[in-house]
């Protein structure tokens, strides 16, 4: 007899159908799984055995094969391990096999019987739902299962648990549902004291989700600033936490199955490698740009990040999406991200106090790509705090404020059909970015002086339809170019 029970594989943001086959045979004793199983999956044999006997039942003396079809699919994970002891039961006539194939099975067994979390079981829901099938996950995520809905969830804290409901004895209650994570309290704009223009800046970024490098001396305030950023920012959608959510659940990051409408905000340390800034790993798992997908990616001392990691960035920058390509898997995930950068302005971290000048400034910021500096919106400078700034009262204007303005101007972007300005392109910039005559003269005049690339034009006419909303201005004039261009990169900014 070959029992089947239904399962699936991750392949980034994707779950791919996987079948779980159980023979039972004569001859010598043994149990094996084949299927492209990696060590995690080969090592369910011992957890599924020491479960069922912890159940006080013994494996039959028999020839046990456990098939994971398709055989040629990478096998990772130990989410596998329910679905294969479901199998085996129902091969040993322990439980009903047609019942099972009406659900897909995810979950990590513990010796003891108890299953425990495993990453994915949002996926594992969404594919359920698309299959119309049912899903059988631990209990501790019956709350993340059923942000899916319309998928029949059983939530077992165990297997004898499960197999008493699935025999109709003792019936398992339905999960919790999700609950929606409050905001975390952060920093308010109120506790910036001056820093006017790095304000400005901050504002346009979060209201065209443009890219920001923020560069001036320690203490200036930069990191308070990126840390404002998150409050300013509209919250997520339902369909964008949703999205939002999937990542987290891959990574194994979505707690207690609640979900946020918080924006994500990451801020990796300056020695992250590759892996984990893009993806990767022996077990691919997402990286940093993909947990911040719809938030914020925050790089504090900039140049300090490897070269070859902050290049890693650039594609994605451009396509929204990182793809992560290894001998044995090729795994996309969504990389939707606005960076905001920090860095002094040379090593010394004061240029006016370096012995160097000019010289340590220009070899410091040459530690960071023309290439990786042209995909950013906007360049600022942040002067030094003086004591009569931080002597003096709050800045007028709290977050709250700022972003009732952000959120304003948003809902005028989406009306164009777009989330943000930094995502118009193609006739949808030339349609709502185009400047009027002096607007026009002035953006030629500058692309020439400045050696600007079509990049940056183009850069240079989102920053400006941004001022423009900001401004309740239907065309984008003069004075939105003029304020645009003043965020361009100049050669030195020390």
């Amino acid at each position: 007899m070959v029992a089947l029970v239904s399962t699936v594989a991750y392949l980034g943001l994707e779950a791919r159908a996987v079948e779980v086959q159980c023979q039972l045979a004569p001859g010598m004793p043994r149990f094996a799984v084949v299927g492209l199983p990696d060590k995690a999956v080969g090592e369910s044999r011992e957890r599924v055995q020491a479960a069922l006997s912890a159940m006080g039942l013994a494996l039959p003396p028999k020839r046990i094969t456990v098939n994971l079809s398709p055989a040629d699919l990478p096998k990772e994970g130990s989410h596998y391990d329910l679905p294969i002891a479901l199998a085996l039961l129902a091969a040993m006539g322990v439980t009903d096999a047609e019942q099972l194939g009406e659900y897909v099975a995810v979950g990590e067994l513990a010796l003891d019987g108890r299953i425990v979390a495993s990453p994915g079981v949002l996926l594992a829901a969404l594919h359920a739902r698309g299959a119309s099938q049912g899903l059988i996950c631990p209990a501790t995520q019956g709350a993340e299962a059923g942000w899916a809905s319309g998928v029949p969830v059983v939530a077992a804290p165990d297997l004898v648990s499960l197999l008493n409901h699935l025999k109709g004895t003792a019936a398992l209650p339905a999960p919790p549902p999700g609950e929606v994570a409050p905001r975390r309290p952060g920093p308010d704009l109120r506790q910036v004291k001056g820093q006017e223009t790095a304000r400005r800046a901050l504002e346009i970024a979060a209201a065209g989700n443009h890219n920001l490098l923020m560069v001036g001396p320690p203490g200036s305030g930069k990191s308070l600033l990126a840390s404002c950023l998150p409050g300013i920012l509209p919250p997520l959608s339902p369909a964008e936490a949703l999205e939002v959510s999937m990542v987290a659940s891959v990574a194994g990051a979505l707690e207690g199955g609640r979900i946020s409408r918080e924006r994500p905000f990451r801020a990796p340390h300056h020695s992250a490698s590759m892996a984990a800034l893009t993806g990767g790993g022996l077990r691919v798992r997402p990286g940093e740009i993909s947990m911040a997908h719809l938030g914020v990616l925050f790089l504090d001392e900039l140049p300090e990040f490897q070269r070859p990691v902050l290049d890693s960035l650039r594609q994605p920058l451009e396509t929204g999406r990182v793809d992560v390509a290894r001998a044995n898997a090729h795994v996309s995930y969504p990389a939707r991200f606005q960076l905001i950068a920090a860095m002094n302005p040379c090593r010394c971290g004061s240029a006016e106090g370096c012995r160097r000048g000019p010289r340590c400034a220009a070899d410091y910021q040459a530690r960071v790509s023309g290439p990786m500096l042209d995909r950013i919106d906007m360049h600022v400078e942040v002067q030094p705090v003086r004591a009569i700034d931080l002597a003096g009262p709050a800045a007028a204007e709290p977050t709250a404020t700022v972003a009732q303005r952000v959120a304003t101007a948003r809902e005028v972007q989406r009306a164009r059909g777009v989330r943000a300005n930094a995502e118009l392109e193609g006739t949808g910039l030339e349609q709502h970015a185009t400047p009027d005559e002096a607007g026009q003269a002035l953006l030629l005049q500058a692309a020439e002086a400045l050696r600007l690339s079509a990049r940056s034009y183009t850069r240079v006419l989102r920053v400006a339809r941004t001022v423009a909303d900001l401004a309740g201005a239907e065309q984008v004039g003069r004075v939105h170019v003029a304020e645009a261009l003043s965020y361009r990169r100049r050669e030195t900014m020390a």
